[in-house]
């Protein structure tokens, strides 16, 4: 790796740290060269601006994790085929890859997803970063649940992903409410547990509004 490469990592690394901990508005382009251990101006030089930059962290994992979560998507409408996939397989192949990854020993990955919760939820930058990195995928998704929801209202089916990624993004979070909540008997850091709980949680979720929002309107022509 080049000096100048180098370089450019730590101010990428440096940046999705501080951006994870103390979102776009609490972090200046000079405390990012301080942490990189780098000169400001050089930060200017790569990136153009601090919003530059911003967008740079968030698109550098991003399609390695479609990647993955795509590969992991596949393979669950490939095992099922020539079958609908069971819905419990298709939340596992979205949730899977994301649980290794927050539960692996990376900390870049875990400030990398603390920051895709920030971004969620953010009014700002919500709508355009998630739009542009994600909906691909996540139209993929939805896709397939409704394979393994046919009878299903779409917007049921929208809104159960809407409340999924609200599950996910506070998962992302890792603010350790859970930890003080439970008095030390579950803790948010808890990876592994958190997101094979969350598999039937969120299928269950999906069946039932599902069920409850078809039996309102009555069966479709």
């Amino acid at each position: 790796m080049s000096d100048q490469t180098n370089r450019k990592t730590r101010i990428l690394d440096a940046a999705e740290s501080l951006f994870a901990e103390h979102s776009y508005d609490g972090v200046t382009l000079r405390r990012i060269a301080k942490l990189a251990d780098v000169d400001v101006a050089l930060t200017s030089y790569h990136f153009g601006s601090k919003d530059g930059l911003f967008r740079a962290v968030f698109a550098r994992r991003a399609e390695v994790l479609n990647r993955i979560r795509n590969d992991a998507l596949d393979a669950c409408l490939a095992a099922a085929a020539p079958d609908a996939p069971q819905l419990d397989a298709v939340i596992d192949a979205y949730l899977r890859p994301l649980g290794e990854i927050q539960g692996s020993a990376d900390e870049g990955w875990r400030h990398y997803l603390s920051l895709v919760a920030w971004v969620n939820s953010s009014t700002e930058w919500g709508g355009e970063l998630m739009t542009e990195y994600f909906n691909p995928f996540v139209r993929s998704f939805i896709a397939a649940l409704r394979l393994a929801l046919p009878d299903a209202d779409p917007q049921a089916i929208y809104w159960g992903y809407q409340f999924m990624s609200g599950s996910l993004t506070l998962t992302f979070a890792d603010t350790h409410r859970l930890d003080q909540l439970s008095d030390g008997a579950a803790s948010s850091s808890d990876a592994a547990t958190g997101y094979e709980l969350m598999v039937p949680f969120v299928s269950a979720g999906f069946r039932r509004i599902c069920e409850e929002h078809e039996s309102r309107l009555g069966p479709r022509a």
